[in-house]
């Protein structure tokens, strides 16, 4: 029975795990968005948050720290220059998982887990959303032809 065990194992050792993880995050800090199963994309996403989250207070500490979790000076350069910029204002949900279907060799489900502020292509869609146009109702529209001719023949009056 696996009572009060939080957290996906992976079939690893702690080790072997830590190891995995730290790798996975670097690539995924690196690149903006990497393929992996699912399972391992959903761990990556709580190990990797809390690191994000470090990444916008830059200070010495946070930076040791960070370096302490992925061993890569050019990930946490990029880390703390790059990302940390985009992510300034976001309070969390820094990571998305896009499902994409099941491996060919041995069916495992597959997905792309990406860096939220990075994904041009759903900022664009956001952006265009924002520029639409409100629908009026008809008796507004009704309301406001009725009241213009009343306002354009006062002044012909006077």
């Amino acid at each position: 029975m696996r009572h009060n065990k939080k957290f996906n194992h992976l079939g690893r050792t702690a080790a072997h795990r830590h190891a995995l993880l730290a790798n996975m995050a670097v690539s995924l800090i690196m690149h903006k968005r990497i393929s992996t199963t699912t399972a391992k994309a959903k761990a990556l996403r709580v190990y990797v948050e809390p690191l994000l989250t470090k990444a916008k207070e830059d200070t010495t500490h946070s930076r040791r720290i960070v370096f302490e979790q992925l061993q890569s000076k050019e990930a946490v350069t990029e880390l703390f220059r790059e990302i940390s910029q985009k992510i300034a204002n976001r309070p969390g949900g820094y990571t998305r998982i896009l499902h994409t279907g099941h491996r060919l060799g041995d069916a495992a489900e597959m997905c792309i887990i990406e860096l939220v502020d990075y994904n041009e292509n759903m900022l664009k869609e956001k952006a265009a959303k924002k520029s639409t146009r409100t629908r009026r109702s008809k008796k507004a529209a009704a309301a406001t032809t009725e009241a213009a001719p009343i306002a354009e023949e006062a002044p012909k009056a006077e």
